[in-house]
């Protein structure tokens, strides 16, 4: 089995880590484990899409039909002789 260091861990979570493991009568480092584990053995979620998740928030106010705005030609790029 693998050990890890946790640096910088900060001492209210490293407080609440204990007082988690004594209610559930393990050490910590056992406690750590088993969050690790649990967290660890979810399914991963796939990212959310942008455009669908805006879509979500504002379907249920309905669509908007937004006029068409004309394009305007390209500019020549400049020339540099």
């Amino acid at each position: 089995m693998a050990s890890i260091t946790i640096r910088n861990f900060d001492d209210g979570l490293k407080s609440r880590l204990r007082i988690q493991a004594a209610i559930h009568g393990r050490s910590m480092e056992d406690e750590a484990r088993d969050i690790l584990r649990s967290v660890l053995s979810r399914t991963p979620q796939p990212a959310p899409n942008l455009a669908e998740t805006i879509h979500g928030r504002f379907a249920a106010v309905g669509g908007v039909d937004l006029p068409v705005v004309p394009r305007e030609a390209l500019r020549e790029p400049p020339a540099f002789d």
